[in-house]
């Protein structure tokens, strides 16, 4: 069986970081035969929350699936699509009544694109040769540290959540993105699910780093995949209001940025049948 090239695509963030996504992913997709497209994307509207327009708008650029985290529901449109669109994830340790859901199962043909989705998912308009189906669940988590935000202890929730996976689709290739501050944080859930997840990425700080790895377990790991947005910025955000702010402690309207524009993630190469990572590396483009 072909291995499976997963690309994770770090926060977008505001127009810039969708139109890197529009512009740079079909050849990225093309060049590295990636198989598969998970991207976050809880800060693509102005800078914080998604519309049913933008969800729509990154799943037609070719996301497969889309996970988010603290902002997912600052922009209370987003309510009108999460329910009914399984390609949209807000974090699973959110309080079990809150929209949406915190997993899905994806049907995924190695050396080709996405096949289908679970509940309702819509096959592309491409699928060049034919291809080997597997089934990949992508899991969003958020963490507590610094976050400020209603969580269940990431930890405790994702062992339940591993269960549910097994049951729904049991041998699913596990892909987790965990949406959290603190470095920590990442490293221990990386840890603790090495062997039983392929992946674990970590989202929201906005900056890479420079820890891809390969756990002993199997588990591709990287503690943030930094930004898919403005460079020229402070992780996003126009620098000269953003330092009045912090010189002055007065208020200011922090409007994203739009210089150097880059895509940023990591590529995980998969074994689809001992469900470990082979390898993992940066990956970073600039619009032209």
């Amino acid at each position: 069986m072909p291995e499976l090239k997963v690309l994770a695509i770090g926060d977008i963030v505001g127009s810039p970081g969708r139109r890197a996504v529009a512009a740079l992913l079909p050849r990225l997709a093309a060049d590295e035969k990636l198989d598969f497209v998970v991207a976050n994307a809880e800060n693509a509207a102005g800078g914080s929350g998604l519309t049913p327009a933008i969800v729509a708008e990154l799943l037609a650029a070719g996301c497969g699936v889309l996970t988010s985290g603290d902002h997912v529901f600052k922009n209370r449109d987003v309510l009108g699509v999460i329910d009914r669109e399984p390609r949209l994830l807000r974090p699973a340790n959110f309080p079990k009544r809150s929209a949406g859901r915190g997993w899905g199962v994806y049907e995924v043909g190695c050396r080709g694109l996405q096949v289908a989705g679970t509940a309702g998912g819509q096959p592309p308009a491409r699928n060049p040769q034919p291809s080997t189906a597997v089934k990949v669940a992508v899991i969003n988590l958020l963490g507590r540290s610094f976050m400020g935000a209603h969580a269940d202890n990431p930890f405790e929730r994702i062992e339940d959540v591993l269960a549910e996976v097994e049951t729904a689709a049991p041998g699913a290739i596990v892909l987790v993105d965990f949406h959290a501050e603190a470095t920590a944080e990442k490293v221990a859930l990386g840890r603790q699910l090495d062997g039983r997840a392929a992946a674990v990425w970590g989202t929201h700080t906005h900056v890479p780093t420079a820890d891809e790895t390969v756990l002993p377990g199997g588990t591709g790991y990287i503690t943030d995949l930094g930004m898919t947005g403005p460079h020229d910025s402070i992780i996003g955000r126009q620098v000269g209001p953003v330092l009045s702010s912090l010189v002055t402690g007065m208020p200011e309207r922090w409007d994203v940025a739009v210089g150097d524009v880059r895509l940023s993630g990591a590529i995980f190469t998969i074994d689809p049948a001992s469900r470990k990572c082979a390898g993992v590396r940066r990956a970073q483009v600039r619009m032209g």
